[in-house]
């Protein structure tokens, strides 16, 4: 095959890989089975070894990891990465309303939006090509974790023809699937089992929850084993010049056009009161997603009256977050037993009988110190709440 005959076929193998990527991942409305998508796959790879002049920096192979990053390079943000302001009270978001109404002198349109319990991720796109992608950081600067990031699936790597803007950034919340951190946490177990770990060891060792492991996963130096967690990512939000909309709930719709993978639930409400009818909805159905949510967030659907609200030192005023009250399960506390830390401090730990909560199997809980036992009236076989 000579370089032209390759050069389009590489070409199309990306363009037909990217497709059934964004089906599987995105849509989730697969047409070709694993093997068939893994052999297009396979023969891309193939091609761009033997041609590496060919190979694109948004090349589809990208999304299989290799590349080692011993250090993270901090990147200004061009837009900073501003965090919310919190409520877990009804009166508190009805006052944050007054607010709204009292500048804008009307009753604000909202949009709803599931809090994902996740890694925010600020992704900037030259020409529709990912260039890269920014961790939060302290709202300020953040880590160049591009490489990374290329490696989830959802996240398309070039867009295909559209009327986006030149350049742009769109953020957005990385995170771990229940099924992948469970997979995980399964493998380590049945490791550490096989190496004579008993239960107790095995337990500090294992994963915590899913939001903690996207984390870590995220800056892990080997994009190799990134891919291998499978991490997903919902965006929601687009900075940039002379954006083609004008409110949040268009921006949202135009961006799933373009590629990119949008949760499918939100809500436009007209005024405070459909926003609570949302929370209230997804206080209980949240348990029945597939991944974590800790809230929800509320935002003021028009750019001009987001203008207007402005921002504090710390947040928008134009949104909040409601967050969710933490779930709490009881179980049987089984006995005490007493860990020696390496400094020589000895803490109580309770340990529980195994039981989920928020999508972790928690077994052990510290006591902190002996005063505390007796303060709670502790005794083995007393059933407990976390």
């Amino acid at each position: 095959m000579d370089q032209n005959t390759a050069f389009q076929r590489i070409q199309e193998l990306s363009r037909q890989i990217e497709h059934h990527n964004h089906l599987y991942y995105v849509s989730a409305k697969p047409v070709i089975s694993d093997y068939e998508f893994d052999q297009l796959l396979e023969e891309l790879i193939r091609l761009e070894k033997q041609f590496p002049q060919l190979k694109q920096p948004e090349s589809p192979s990208q999304r299989v990891g290799g590349t080692i990053t011993k250090e993270f390079k901090t990147v200004v943000h061009k837009y900073p990465m501003l965090s919310l302001g919190n409520t877990y009270s009804e009166t508190e978001l009805r006052e944050f309303d007054e607010r709204v109404q009292k500048i804008i002198g009307d009753v604000p349109e909202y949009i709803c939006e599931l809090k994902f319990d996740g890694v925010a991720i600020g992704i900037s796109y030259e020409n529709g090509v990912l260039v890269r992608a920014v961790t939060r950081g302290d709202g300020v600067q953040g880590d160049d974790v591009t490489a990374n990031v290329k490696t989830i699936r959802s996240i398309p790597l070039k867009l295909a023809n559209g009327n986006y803007p030149a350049s742009f950034e769109i953020r957005g919340e990385i995170f771990m699937p229940r099924s992948s951190f469970d997979k995980i946490n399964d493998t380590i177990y049945r490791q550490l089992q096989e190496d004579g770990y008993n239960e107790e060891e095995i337990a500090d060792r294992l994963l915590k929850n899913p939001r903690n492991a996207a984390a870590g996963t995220i800056k892990m130096q080997d994009s190799k084993v990134v891919a291998s967690r499978n991490l997903d990512c919902f965006l929601y939000f687009i900075y940039g010049e002379n954006l083609p909309f004008k409110n949040h709930y268009e921006s949202l719709k135009q961006a799933k056009e373009w590629g990119f993978k949008i949760s499918e639930f939100y809500l436009k409400s007209k005024g405070i009161d459909g926003v609570f009818d949302y929370i209230n909805e997804w206080n209980v159905h949240r348990f029945d997603l597939p991944y974590d949510t800790d809230g929800v967030v509320i935002k003021v659907n028009d750019f001009r009256q987001q203008q207007e609200l402005g921002f504090t030192a710390k947040s928008p005023r134009w949104a909040i977050a409601y967050k969710f009250k933490a779930e709490s399960v009881s179980t049987k506390l089984l006995e005490v037993t007493y860990q020696v830390g390496r400094t020589g401090a000895i803490t109580p730990v309770a340990n529980l009988e195994p039981v989920q909560l928020s999508g972790t199997t928690v077994r052990r809980a510290s006591l902190h110190n002996a005063d505390q036992i007796e303060k709670l009236d502790l005794h083995e076989g007393d059933y407990v709440f976390c």
